[in-house]
């Protein structure tokens, strides 16, 4: 018998999980209750070189059920997700995709040109990009020994 169980604080709760299915198995009853989730989309947010590219994973959702929205430096994604018309709810076996309505927002970086913003919704996920304004982008800065510096400002160096 172990008295101490290594690993995350969670894999009691997958046991567990583990257990309810195996007794439930031949009962016929879904139990997402138990199932811990997110009822919004997994999102990644990158920082390339001329702008910020957020994805989320949004399978089953069509365009027509987003909005997406940018006030105050806040980008608010809505949306939502139905279920198939053609299975009823007391059929399922197991639902681990939410449904329904969802929202999420970000706090925008002070650098995105926010005009310039556009989505795209390709095979289940949204790309949204987020332009760097032209004040963010990085520039180059030219770098002299100095003695160029010293004849534009027609100042004569001391000699050593």
């Amino acid at each position: 018998m172990r008295v101490f169980r290594w690993g995350s604080a969670f894999d009691a709760f997958r046991d567990l999980e583990r257990e309810m299915d195996r007794l439930l198995h031949n009962v016929h009853m879904t139990h997402e209750g138990l199932r811990i989730g997110r009822p919004f989309p997994a999102v990644n947010i990158y920082e390339l070189q001329d702008e910020f590219l957020l994805t989320a994973e949004l399978p089953g959702t069509r365009v027509e059920d987003l909005d997406l929205s940018v006030s105050n430096g806040l980008l608010t994604i809505r949306g939502s997700r139905t279920t198939t018309a053609e299975v009823g709810d007391h059929e399922f076996r197991r639902s681990e995709r939410p449904q329904g309505r969802w929202e999420r927002s970000f706090q925008l970086p002070e650098r995105v040109h926010d005009t310039a913003m556009f989505a795209e919704l390709q095979n289940g996920v949204l790309l949204l990009h987020l332009p760097k304004a032209p004040s963010a982008l990085a520039r180059q800065i030219p770098v002299s020994d100095g003695s160029e510096a010293l004849i534009e400002a027609n100042v004569t160096p001391v000699p050593e």
